[in-house]
């Protein structure tokens, strides 16, 4: 009897076990991530990010603890401790900064180590700007005034009737879109009318902080009329076949990347910046007669700590040297017309 007892308490323990192990996976699908997360098993190159360190012109590094997808702030460069010469740029070419940053150090080598920049959307930076030149990422606040502010000709042109920068705007380069895909094409996008299909996934630009994304609905608009920029930007955002993008088209390599994404439309100087980086992405070019080009330009902020200096930035993204590696990225030079 003792014996049969001592059996109806183990099976009663190991129900009550199984029981109560049910309920845990049971929770845990309901929480979150709905029993989805897994460890990370992604090659770490392949976030952000993606330069390998050139891109924070800082000389005293201290302690190195990036942790890609997790702590990495791509979209600040440099040190923060008495900067001589703050850029605040559009990220639309952040990849192009190490090298022309690098450049403009061996003209003024009295900066070296003194220049900090950022690359997020032209309309955060404004933002940035708007709240006293303070951010927080996380559990971090820091304040710094910008000297020099560069984005799109017709947004630098905006800010200076506004009072935040001095005038004149001045262009430097133009860019022209693409359409980004991963290597290979899985889903056979050809052109900017299969982007309207059923069941091609997008990630897009997000209007509500990136001038890009004007332009691309209006190439929508030439290649498939009104219809086709709604499908991308109204109908398949509230589908969830588009993805808006939280920060700006850096985003969409990585919503590709990792298989979230079919196809996303970004300025063709990202997709060649894939590309020779070595990242599973290409690119389809869009006609000239659907295609929409944008004019960079900078100017100085207004109440500049280093004038000085930012006019002379200003002045070098005109330079032979700048305009050498902006073409290495598809850039072309600025011609007025």
């Amino acid at each position: 009897m003792k014996k049969d007892h001592v059996i109806m308490r183990t099976i009663l323990a190991a129900s009550m076990a199984a029981a109560f192990a049910g309920m845990g996976l049971a929770q845990a699908s309901d929480i979150g991530w709905g029993g989805k997360a897994e460890a990370p098993r992604y090659q770490s190159d392949v976030f952000p990010p993606w330069q390998h360190g050139e891109n924070n012109p800082a000389v005293n590094k201290g302690l190195d603890f990036t942790v890609p997808e997790i702590d990495d702030l791509p979209d600040f460069h440099g040190s923060i401790d008495n900067p001589q010469l703050t850029i605040f740029v559009g990220g639309n070419y952040y990849f192009a900064m190490a090298p022309l940053v690098h450049a403009f150090e061996k003209q003024y080598p009295e900066l070296k180590g003194k220049i900090y920049y950022e690359t997020l959307p032209p309309g955060i930076l404004i933002q940035q700007m708007e709240h006293g030149n303070t951010i927080t990422i996380g559990n971090m606040t820091w304040t710094v005034k910008p000297d020099v502010y560069a984005a799109g000709l017709k947004k630098v042109n905006q800010f200076i009737q506004k009072g935040l920068l001095q005038g004149p705007a001045v262009p430097y380069v133009t860019n022209d879109l693409t359409i980004m895909i991963p290597k290979g094409n899985p889903a056979h996008i050809e052109n900017l009318q299969d982007l309207g299909k059923p069941g091609v996934r997008l990630s897009m630009p997000n209007p509500a902080w990136e001038g890009v994304a004007r332009q691309i609905k209006m190439s929508l608009t030439k290649a498939g009329g009104p219809q086709l920029a709604n499908m991308v930007y109204n109908t398949k955002v509230k589908n969830g076949e588009t993805i808006l993008t939280h920060i700006h088209h850096r985003q969409t390599p990585l919503f590709l990347m990792q298989g979230l994404a079919d196809a996303g439309v970004t300025w063709k100087s990202e997709a060649i910046f894939q590309e020779q980086a070595g990242h599973p992405i290409s690119h389809i070019s869009i006609p000239a007669k659907d295609n929409t080009t944008a004019i960079y330009a900078s100017a100085v902020v207004k109440g500049a700590p280093h004038p000085k200096w930012a006019q002379d930035w200003v002045n070098f993204l005109k330079s032979p040297k700048a305009l050498e590696i902006f073409e290495h990225y598809g850039f072309k030079p600025y011609q007025a017309k």
